[in-house]
């Protein structure tokens, strides 16, 4: 018998049906990846289980532990207030471990890379193309400075050059729009001009970055489905899990 925690990853939900399909594709990369684990996914708003409706059905089954995985880039709003307060709901019999958000991570840049060159860049590009690292967006600063280090740590793998960008309304100092990002980087005098949206699933915002990137080059996908971003949910997932048997042996022993 699997004894492993079963795995909840905690999805924003969206109106767009392209998001729920999206997190779905993803989920059943990590199953295919690590089979035998079980893996159930939950929305916050907008598409269906809920992940209370989740938590309460694996209580009523008989489960103890899980692992639940914000499916977030950064620990923003949804992070550090909606799912704490949703876990504070969640049955007592639950014994449940909040793994820490997808980034930063190197795992990332990775799939990042994966969707320009699926896009039609190659390696032999980096040096002449300049790179929109195009965001949601978040008013948060922990946010908005993970994703000014992020340009600066890809910059340093031989792009032209990274600049970050925002697609939501809400601009902080520094960050530009998507559009201007492109402006900037052929103002710079980078052969070529890339986006690459650093976001999990398509809905609103990512329609932004494709509109914002309509003078650019390339064009990435979002991450998705990608296998980088199945096996930094299962590192996730792995690290929360670890943190949870290492206190259960220290109560045993005491």
């Amino acid at each position: 018998m699997n004894h492993s925690p079963v795995l909840l990853v905690i999805a924003h939900g969206s109106r767009d049906p392209r998001h729920a399909a999206t997190v779905h594709a993803l989920v059943r990369r990590v199953r295919a990846t690590r089979p035998g684990l079980r893996v159930e996914t939950g929305f916050l708003d907008f598409n269906v289980p809920s992940v209370q409706g989740v938590l309460e059905s694996l209580a009523a089954e008989g489960v103890r532990d899980v692992v639940v995985l914000p499916l977030l880039l950064t620990r923003a709003f949804h992070a550090k207030a909606d799912i704490p307060a949703v876990l504070r709901e969640a049955p007592p019999g639950l014994r449940i471990r909040q793994a820490e958000v997808l980034g930063p991570s190197p795992l990332l840049l990775s799939a990042l890379e994966r969707r320009l060159y699926e896009a039609g860049l190659s390696p032999a590009d980096k040096s002449s193309t300049g790179v929109v690292l195009a965001s949601a967006g978040s008013t948060d600063p922990e946010a908005i400075a993970v994703i000014a280090a992020i340009a600066r740590e890809w910059r340093h793998t031989g792009w032209c050059a990274v600049r970050p960008a925002f697609a939501s309304a809400a601009f902080p100092a520094g960050f530009p729009r998507t559009e201007d990002a492109v402006r900037e980087l052929r103002d710079l005098g980078c052969a070529r001009v890339a986006v690459a949206p650093y976001v999990l699933a398509p809905g609103f915002l990512p329609d932004r970055i494709a509109r914002g990137a309509a003078q650019a080059d390339v064009l990435g996908e979002v991450l998705g489905a990608s296998p980088e971003v199945a096996r930094l949910l299962l590192r996730r997932y792995d690290e929360a899990s670890t943190r949870t048997l290492l206190r259960t042996r220290v109560r045993a022993s005491a």
